[in-house]
């Protein structure tokens, strides 16, 4: 019998829809409902590709045991932590307090006034191996709440308390030693034979290798360049990457990134791809610009819908079972190809009779220096259709601002670098879905869209993502539109988002719901926090505009984040990339020309090298008025007869550097 999540639209809520459980989606209902009945809260959040969330339903939710416990003594409350990550952050944050670690799926008990007393993760239905059962958890809980009520209100009210509480400041500031010290930290705990940062489960962690490849250009350190481009090595070799379809999943289960946790993400794609982008422009070497293009081709194949926006992600099981679309057994391989292209595919790609997951195999090419030829290639698409038609992947369809927002920043930079129009035109694309689609009125921005419906306020990491996004289109494109949208998105995420009196940006806006606290994320986790992401758009905005209170905003919003980061840099890198601009020397290009189109040798130049610090605007006949408006400062550039003329302003000067244009960009690190 269908509960209270039948008419959501979120591909987690329906697939609970059906069990017994009776569950609520977050609403008024329910905790009208708790406080009608003096029940507790039973809060459980995950998301759709989430394998343990899977897990428990199977073990839990969908069994009539644990669900006459929830519906006799607990109202019980649905959240897919991807549309209401506000949530998620108040909750997660809580049961890192109580247990120092947190994760998917998150449990939470609380009292009908949304205060939490106990949290966890995942827990099996019943006792084992020193793991607490959910069932005797919650009948522990409810003898609890019968017998000790005031203590578990009073543990709630404590933790609500904490959560409240103001951030005290250390009083740091951005610092050139900041920065060294999150570079020393990843210094130290890289893996000097397989890549990556510490011990398994091994995850990607893009920002961070973004953050390297800066530091390692602007400190002129080879020793960051080289960790960051053996890491992107190392995944592009293992079985993390999908060798047969594109695209990288979760994160890996071994320290060489052989075995994946199989899920694929949209955000995990788009962040790899711009930085295998970057690894590209740095080295000149193919094999990146190829992981980036299959990437790409992954994500317009698999998770790109009709109208342009793009989808969360896929599951990493299929029929139940973990991996099973994407391991592939030898005679499988000898079948498909048939035998002297089956062998050369096996031989490449180490498939054995005895497999290396669970009996099958996960093509790799982990010690191989050779990279895919086109007759390879060609196997893998033979392979990548059989694949298709053997099994089939569930695909989380929501549209996310926030992660669309990311995929449109790697399309646009990837059009850019590898001149492929057709991927300009699928971000412009889905730029144009999140205006259509995802944009109320006066610009005010949604979390999520499917099936028609756009819901939720969007959060500080929808607003500081998509300025991003429009940043890199303008920086493709050149049309001063795109600098003019992000210009007024940041705008609105100051005014919606920021703390001016203590400085940062809460997590979600001022005419959201108001939950028991305001958060403000920090910290750069699987994705970089929207005050980092904050960060990075305040100082384009900057130096796009040259603006006063821009810089003001700048500037506060950079000692918001050293101070947060400054007990442990590492943990920051996303916001020490922000900090890198403000801290090493930057430049300015204007490129003013007598022709409307932008001149190639100024595209040939930024496509060939990498300046982490450098910020473009071209000023032509058509686009000088609007651009004297936004930019108030280039109102003094004249326009030249024929010709272009480039100005490059370093520090406080400014120079013409028409002859010497490369040269004297190549002179600043």
């Amino acid at each position: 019998m269908p509960n209270h999540l039948n008419t959501q639209k979120s591909p987690y809520l329906l697939q609970h829809a059906e069990n017994p459980v009776n569950w609520y989606p977050w609403c008024d209902d329910a905790f009208a409902e708790a406080k009608k009945q003096e029940k507790p809260v039973f809060l459980s959040i995950g998301y759709s590709t989430c394998h343990w969330c899977h897990v428990m339903a199977h073990e839990s939710f969908e069994d009539t045991e644990v669900a006459d416990i929830l519906n006799r003594f607990f109202i019980s409350v649905k959240v897919d932590r991807e549309e209401r990550p506000d949530i998620d952050a108040v909750y997660m944050s809580a049961c890192q307090a109580m247990t120092g670690s947190g994760g998917w799926p998150l449990t939470v008990l609380m009292t009908p006034g949304q205060k939490p007393f106990f949290a966890g993760t995942y827990f099996p239905k019943h006792s084992r191996y020193g793991t607490v059962g959910l069932c005797e958890l919650l009948l522990q809980v409810k003898e609890l709440w019968s017998s000790q009520r005031e203590r578990l209100i009073r543990t709630g009210n404590e933790m609500t308390a904490w959560l409240q509480s103001p951030q005290k400041p250390s009083g740091a500031a951005p610092s050139p030693e900041l920065v060294h010290q999150g570079a020393s930290a990843l210094f130290q705990s890289y893996d000097s034979r397989w890549g990556g940062f510490g011990q398994a489960p091994k995850f990607p962690a893009p920002h961070n290798l973004m953050f390297l490849l800066r530091y390692g250009k602007l400190e002129r350190e080879p020793k960051a360049l080289l960790m960051a481009e053996e890491t992107l090595l190392h995944m592009a070799r293992g079985g993390i990457y999908d060798h047969v379809g594109g695209g990288f999943s979760r994160y890996s289960t071994d320290e060489k990134w052989l075995i994946p946790h199989f899920e694929k993400m949209l955000y995990d794609n788009a962040l790899l791809i711009l930085s295998y982008l970057e690894a590209f422009q740095i080295t000149g070497k193919s094999l990146y610009r190829s992981v980036a293009e299959e990437t790409i081709n992954y994500i317009l194949r698999e998770l790109t819908g009709e109208e342009g926006g793009f989808y969360c992600g896929q599951d990493a099981d299929s029929e139940g079972v973990e991996g099973k679309y994407y391991a592939l057994t030898r005679a499988e391989v000898l079948s498909v190809l048939g035998q002297k292209d089956g062998q050369d595919f096996c031989s490449f790609f180490r498939i054995t009779e005895e497999g290396n997951f669970e009996g099958k195999n996960i093509p790799n090419l982990i010690g191989q220096e050779e990279w895919k030829n086109d007759h390879i290639k060609d196997l893998c698409e033979k392979l990548l259709r059989y694949r298709i038609s053997r099994t089939s992947l569930h695909r989380d369809d929501k549209i996310l601002t926030s992660w669309n927002s990311l995929m449109i920043m790697a399309l646009a930079k990837a059009a850019f670098i590898c001149r492929e129009p057709s991927w300009l035109e699928a971000a412009e694309k889905a730029q144009q879905f999140l205006e259509r689609n995802l944009t109320a009125s006066q610009n005010r921005l949604y979390v999520r869209y499917r099936d028609g419906e756009a819901a939720y306020p969007g959060c500080l990491d929808d607003y500081a993502y998509y300025a991003l996004a429009l940043l890199e289109l303008y920086q493709t494109t050149w049309e001063p539109a795109y600098l003019d949208k992000a210009i007024r998105i940041g705008r609105q995420m100051t005014a919606l988002f920021s703390d001016s009196e203590n400085g940062g940006f809460y997590l979600y806006g001022r005419d959201s719901e108001q939950l028991i606290s305001r958060p403000k994320e920090t910290y750069d986790g699987a994705l970089p926090s929207g005050n980092s992401a904050a960060a990075l758009v305040l100082s384009f905005l900057a130096a796009l505009t040259g603006e006063r209170d821009w810089l003001e905003e700048r500037d506060r919003q950079m000692y918001f984040m050293a101070d947060a980061a400054s007990h442990y840099p590492s943990g920051y890198c996303f916001a020490l990339t922000a900090m890198c601009r403000v801290l090493y020397p930057s430049s300015e290009l204007i490129c003013v020309s007598a022709r409307d189109t932008v001149p190639e040798e100024l595209n040939s130049l930024l496509r060939k090298h990498f300046f982490p610090n450098l910020t473009v605007l071209f000023l032509s006949p058509r686009t000088q008025e609007q651009l004297a408006r936004l930019a108030p400062f280039t109102a003094h550039y004249s326009t030249p007869e024929s010709g272009a003329r480039y100005y490059l302003c370093r520090g406080n000067t400014c120079r013409e550097c028409s002859e010497n244009l490369l040269t004297a960009l190549l002179e600043t690190p």
